[in-house]
């Protein structure tokens, strides 16, 4: 049924509540996981060299710790027997994890939702709701709740 699911992290307690339910997926259905980080970059306006080789620098060092974090977390994954990946991206989140699941070939996306309704959801946006509205393929969301 699914081979491959996508799950998107952003380091936080709450993205990683969907963990506990993939891995109980993918060692029931023996599915590869690819985990993603959508690394989004600072704004800036440089006007001097010196200022694009700084920000190059922290480019360099979010991709580096995006990269350290999902690897800890693949190792996890691998120790229960489990095969694992890695990606780190850059771009709108929504976007760049509807391609990496039409890239990979994911036939699953699971993730969570911080449950955002109303205004705060209009003012915040949704990742959520954005990934639902273009996925073209089977999603997994689960609510949470406070860290």
């Amino acid at each position: 049924m699914y081979k491959t699911i996508l799950v998107p992290l952003d380091g936080s307690t709450r993205a990683e509540q969907i963990l506990t339910h993939v891995e109980a997926l993918a060692q029931c259905l023996k599915a590869k996981v690819i985990f993603l980080q959508v690394v989004r970059y600072p704004n800036i306006v440089a006007y001097h060299e010196m200022e694009i080789l700084l920000y190059r620098q922290d480019i360099e060092q979010l991709k580096k710790q995006a990269a350290e974090y999902l690897t800890a977390q693949k190792g996890k994954f691998r120790e229960k027997g489990i095969e694992a990946k890695i990606c780190v991206v850059n771009g709108s989140v929504v976007r760049e994890i509807i391609d990496c699941s039409e890239r990979e070939g994911a036939d699953l996306v699971a993730m969570t939702s911080h449950g955002r309704s109303g205004l705060a959801r209009v003012f915040y946006g949704s990742v959520a709701a954005g990934v639902l509205q273009l996925i073209d393929r089977p999603l997994l969301i689960i609510r949470t709740r406070k860290d």
